[in-house]
């Protein structure tokens, strides 16, 4: 599914991104309200000029906006600042009806009416932000909750029940003979198609679909831009299945209009190990948004999936839907801070300048941990051991194989452009490996800039320690910030301009000291036809990093 496009938050800015977020959700809530089920936007209805209700429309937005970002009162300085002060109780309903997971955040700590409108005066941009469905490509067919009432999904209130009312397990059983053997018809024009990716040309078709097309930031600065040496890596995992990459083609030219795919993984939720599908890379060509084809891809895949006896899957999305098991936020360390401030990723802070940021963001060019190194094929089985244990921490994390685990962290086939990079610490005295770490290689397209067209993105991916399991749990932290500092420095030397992570695993215990900076994109852990309580996602209910929220996830998706 789609990933969220994120880069680091800037205060300045996210007043008005919450104000046009919220407003945006307004909007669509009006076509609901008014019997258009489709999702689109009503249109005005006066030749040459605007009607009466989208006159109504636009002033309610502009007021919207207008008092999130406190125009016309004292100015909001901080995401962080409380903005709650400035709304209606009009638009406090507003914005709850807009933001599920606030609403019953809220509801569950509010001891009545009066209650929830102070908490709602209290609240942060940036609490205001949390939960948004941003933006963009995708939000309405992605978003359209008439469709996910139609799928064995959790809904919001059930989730909002709390832990002691769900009973994790399947949430409907499938009867394999009784799935449909062919896809459903699709609009005329278009048809199915089931895309070799051994094929190099049919590869580069799925290359170019993503690259021009696939997950945007909210201002369409940046896109993914994922290489073919990438996806070869990314969809061929152990056990994949030729028919789970689904293409629909224009039926007169051929060409490829969107794309879906899946993988097998096993994914242990809690106690229970479960065969799943890991769902990803949905994407449509731009100018068929409003023929509604994530639905029927979703389906499409879904169908796939069951008939080879695979009745589960897991899937990310920036955007909130019925109902996220976990959100996980995104984190960024600039490298190359220059270049990042200047297509527009990082900002300049209020009262600080360009010099003193390339100074604070500089990395030494050693790393320090005494028997670092590359991993080589004879750590494979030792490393696996280690990473085993480590993920055994975490409440919802992938089961590796041995053949997992080298395609992910040590493919034995070298791509074109190298796409993934794991290391490990040999202890120099008794020669055994007491850590791991790796991160992987992402580019992301810089849409309409003069002199950069690229930023070359490392994220951070599994990494596991000894030191997890002394007695002494307070060693952890440093030894996880001498890891990553050394990861980061490693970055630097492969020419990295920026080194993301997100706030699962351990992270929040070296997100701060590494001066990694918050970003604005969130990402919500999905599970499709199965129920599971909530998993922290290492972040507070202010959706700042918490290490008082984390063990829930450790699974890392691409």
């Amino acid at each position: 599914m789609p990933q969220e496009a994120s880069k680091i938050a800037d205060p300045d800015a996210t007043a008005e991104a919450a104000a046009e977020a919220v407003a945006e959700s307004s909007k669509q809530n009006d076509a609901h309200e008014s019997g258009d089920e489709s999702g689109e936007e009503a249109t005005a209805v006066v030749e040459g000029g605007e009607g009466a209700t989208q006159k109504k429309k636009k002033s309610r937005k502009r007021k919207l906006k207008e008092a999130i970002a406190g125009k016309g009162k004292e100015p909001i300085t901080s995401a962080e600042s409380p903005a709650g002060q400035h709304l209606s109780k009009d638009q406090m309903n507003v914005l709850l009806e807009s933001n599920p997971a606030l609403k019953n955040e809220l509801l569950a700590k509010s001891k009545g009416k009066a209650s929830m409108e102070e908490m709602m005066r209290k609240l942060s941009v940036n609490e205001m932000l949390t939960g948004l469905a941003p933006q963009g490509k995708n939000v309405k067919d992605m978003a359209s909750h008439a469709f996910w009432k139609t799928q064995p999904v959790p809904s919001f209130d059930e989730m909002a029940a709390g832990k002691e009312k769900i009973v994790d397990g399947p949430i409907k059983e499938i009867d394999i003979e009784k799935v449909d053997k062919q896809p459903s018809p699709l609009y005329p024009g278009f048809e199915w198609v089931t895309m070799d990716l051994e094929d190099e040309k049919q590869l580069d078709e799925v290359y170019d679909l993503l690259t021009n097309h696939y997950v945007e930031d909210q201002e369409a600065m940046f896109r993914f831009r994922y290489s073919p040496s990438f996806l070869n890596w990314a969809l061929k995992a152990p056990g994949w299945k030729k028919d789970w990459h689904v293409g629909v083609r224009a039926s007169q030219s051929g060409k490829l209009v969107a794309f879906i795919s899946g993988i097998p993984i096993q994914l242990r939720v809690r106690k229970n190990v479960l065969n799943c599908s890991e769902v990803n890379f949905l994407c449509v060509h731009k100018k068929l948004r409003s023929k509604r084809l994530a639905p029927v891809l979703i389906k499409e895949i879904t169908r796939r999936c069951y008939v080879h006896g695979v009745f589960q899957a897991v899937y990310t999305v920036g955007t909130l839907l019925p109902t996220p098991v976990s959100t996980c936020r995104y984190f960024h360390r600039a490298i190359e801070w220059e270049k990042l401030y200047d297509v527009g990723f990082s900002p300049l802070p209020h009262g600080s300048t360009k010099q003193r940021q390339i100074i604070r963001y500089k990395l030494p060019e050693e790393t320090f941990t005494p028997g670092l190194r590359e991993m080589k094929a004879e750590d494979v089985d030792t490393v696996l051991d280690l990473l085993k244990r480590y993920l055994e921490r975490m409440d919802m994390a992938q089961v590796f194989s041995k053949t997992d685990f080298e395609h992910w962290m040590f493919p034995a086939e070298k791509p074109k452009e190298q796409v993934v990079w794991s290391y490990v610490v040999e202890d120099p005295a008794s020669k055994k490996i007491t850590d791991f770490f790796s991160f992987y290689s992402l580019e992301s397209t810089v849409i309409g800039h003069k002199k950069h067209d690229l930023i070359k993105a490392a994220y951070l991916f599994y990494y596991a320690t000894e030191t997890a399991f002394s007695q002494e749990k307070s060693l952890l932290k440093p030894r996880l910030n001498l890891l990553i500092k050394d990861a980061l420095i490693l970055a630097k030397m492969a020419k990295f301009d920026v080194f993301n992570s997100l706030t699962l695993l351990d992270n929040p215990l070296f997100l701060e000291e590494q001066r990694f900076g918050a970003g604005d994109g969130s990402l919500h852990y999905y599970l499709y036809n199965y129920r599971a309580a909530p998993l922290p996602g290492g972040v507070d209910p202010r959706n700042q990093s918490s290490a008082k929220y984390m063990g829930g996830v450790g699974l890392v998706m691409l």
